[in-house]
């Protein structure tokens, strides 16, 4: 039209401008491989299992950002309840920080010490299935920052009929040397507190790696996943 010839228009243009509910993005079909390969590892009796600690699986982190000015979270479960207090220049860990707990917890059940080594932050970012690109890289040293930053406090409350109170304050790390960089030649050593590290080690809640790779960009239904597996770990008969 207009004097302007155009080219045979592709199937898949065809098909955004006549059905584009037909269509599948990149990341759903990523997803959609994720989830088969979860069902077959699990017929297969083969999956790959990560660890969370207890009081992250009670009583998850914020899944949004949270104000500036907010530095003090708490969330309840029954009887169980966990506080958060975030470093005033880093804030609140938040969303996908959660992940870095579960890193932690895994690497350390792995190698069964509280100081934990690992070749390059690559090698959290490829647990996750993440991008190893510097967008990721900028946005997991964030993460270490609010999470090396925060105090953790958690608990039974007295005031919700538990049987046994029982209250720990701890910080997830006391030392940490990482190299951000891909290719740094140092070696990464983080030092878990031992709070934290006993805290793992009596407690080490399983998981499967790759169900939580497909849900890494969800931080709510990921905690829903893990407290689902929380319960069918520790469940003593069939529950309804």
């Amino acid at each position: 039209m207009n004097g302007v010839s155009r080219g045979p228009e592709s199937i898949g243009s065809l098909l955004q401008r006549a059905h584009p509910e037909l269509l599948v993005s990149k990341y759903k079909r990523k997803q959609a491989e994720g989830i088969h390969l979860v069902r077959q590892r699990r017929e297969q009796g083969n999956q790959l299992l990560g660890f969370n600690s207890r009081p992250f699986v009670l009583c998850g982190l914020p899944l949004r950002r949270p104000p500036k000015d907010q530095l003090l979270y708490e969330r309840r479960n029954g009887s169980f309840v966990l506080q958060v207090t975030g470093h005033p220049e880093f804030g609140l860990p938040f969303g996908q920080d959660r992940l870095v707990p579960i890193f932690l917890a895994t690497m350390s059940v792995r190698q069964q010490s509280r100081v934990i080594r690992f070749k390059s932050a690559s090698v959290m970012l490829d647990m996750f299935g993440m991008a190893n690109g510097g967008k990721e890289y900028r946005r997991l040293v964030a993460a270490f920052e609010r999470i090396f930053g925060a105090t953790m406090f958690f608990g039974t409350d007295p005031a919700a009929t538990a049987r046994v109170v029982h209250r720990a304050r701890f910080n997830f790390l006391s030392e940490a040397t990482i190299w951000y960089q891909r290719e740094s030649g140092g070696e990464n050593v983080v030092t878990l507190s031992q709070e934290f590290f006993s805290e793992v080690m009596a407690h080490p809640i399983p998981a499967d790696l790759e169900a939580v790779k497909v849900l890494v960009a969800s931080p709510g239904a990921l905690d829903l996943f893990l407290w689902l597996s929380y319960r069918c770990f520790t469940a003593k008969c069939r529950e309804s």
